[in-house]
């Protein structure tokens, strides 16, 4: 039996440690978007020397994160139904006021040189 046995590392399974850029490609963006969430720290990482790394763990709770579920659409009620849809009444959106621009300054500085 050698020394290098006894302590051997394959003996303990440790956790696969993901780059950037394999999460990434898994998730369809770029190795960009998932370091800057990570500085962000928008989704969960360790980071052993520096360098920004993902278990399975993390990837499994980046996805759950992210997920958009629909949203649960409510039956119209019997008064909602018999209305046409162009007689239903439409949520108001306020009225922005108009913008006029400012006159340019060559011709503020004009005037005056025409009414002399």
């Amino acid at each position: 039996m050698t020394s290098h046995s006894r302590h051997s590392v394959t003996a303990v399974t440790l956790p696969h440690l993901f780059r950037p850029s394999e999460i990434a490609e898994a998730l369809g963006c770029s190795e960009w978007w998932v370091k800057e969430q990570a500085r962000q720290r928008r989704i969960p990482f360790t980071r052993p020397g520096g360098a920004y790394r993902f278990t399975s763990e993390h990837f499994a709770e980046i996805v759950r994160v992210f997920e958009e579920r629909p949203l649960r659409s409510q039956e119209p009620t019997a008064e909602g139904r018999s209305l046409p849809r162009s007689r239903r009444t439409k949520q108001s959106v306020p009225v922005a006021a108009r913008l006029s621009a400012k006159r340019p300054r060559r011709a503020i500085r004009a005037e005056p040189a025409l009414a002399a």
